[in-house]
């Protein structure tokens, strides 16, 4: 399927307005307090702006990591709060100056592909940190759903350097931690937790928005790859002439 530059432009912006309005619209109704609301938001518009190719998303990311492990931490999940504070935070403001050295012409950024092998080696890597790490957050009594959480946290770490290095692979990581974390807060919804079912709903629009950016990214991952082949094949011209 072949898109334009100008079909591509149109569909960011509608997906964009589309997802604010529903976190919108969401966040009023079921928001029980304005910190909840800000947390809702924030994390909507910040995985939109990325979806698209934006690197303004990673500065409203900075809000949204910080604000997202206190409600962590009232709900017992500390790999979450870990995570966020000391992970997503520095890792945003870094893939912020990275992503502005290679914007194009419309603000998106270029986008990659991982090889097959890569794919593998990233594969073998993701499942051996989760028991560990699993195996680790089980040590802490207090600690709730101790390989749920690992998988969110591995997973998140490997997705958020794939993102960085701008390869369109991080959305399939997006999509398993959306699923696990949909089932994570709906747990702590059932138990009657702070702001569970609001966290399940926001999750939810995760997971639709990192299908979204799947979409998104292969498209543009296989034009910079046209592009680049178009690149070196005039080079290669050029030096025969």
């Amino acid at each position: 399927m072949i898109v334009g530059v100008s079909q591509i432009n149109k569909i960011d912006g509608i997906w964009l307005t589309l997802m604010v309005l529903i976190g919108s619209a969401l966040s009023a109704i079921l928001a029980t307090t304005i910190f909840d609301m800000t947390v809702f938001l924030s994390g909507i518009l910040c995985v939109a702006l990325i979806a698209i190719g934006r690197r303004e998303g990673y500065l409203i990311g900075l809000y949204a990591s910080a604000s997202y492990s206190v409600l962590s931490y009232n709900n017992g999940l500390y790999g979450e709060v870990y995570l966020n504070l000391f992970f997503f935070v520095p890792t945003g403001v870094i893939g912020y100056v990275m992503w502005r050295r290679h914007s194009l012409e419309n603000k998106t950024v270029t986008m990659r592909k991982l090889n097959w092998l890569m794919r593998f080696v990233i594969a073998i890597l993701c499942v051996i940190c989760i028991l560990g790490l699993g195996l680790l957050l089980g040590l802490n009594a207090k600690q709730n759903t101790p390989f749920i959480d690992a998988f969110t946290n591995v997973l998140s770490v490997v997705a958020t350097f794939l993102m960085m290095w701008r390869y369109k692979e991080q959305w399939l990581l997006y999509i398993g931690i959306n699923i696990v974390s949909i089932v994570m807060w709906a747990l702590r919804a059932l138990d009657h937790s702070e702001s569970g079912d609001l966290m399940v709903l926001m999750w939810s629009l995760f997971l639709l928005n990192a299908i979204f950016g799947y979409w998104r990214w292969h498209i543009g991952a296989n034009k910079s790859a046209i592009t680049t082949i178009a690149a070196k094949t005039e080079r290669a011209a050029c030096d025969v002439g």
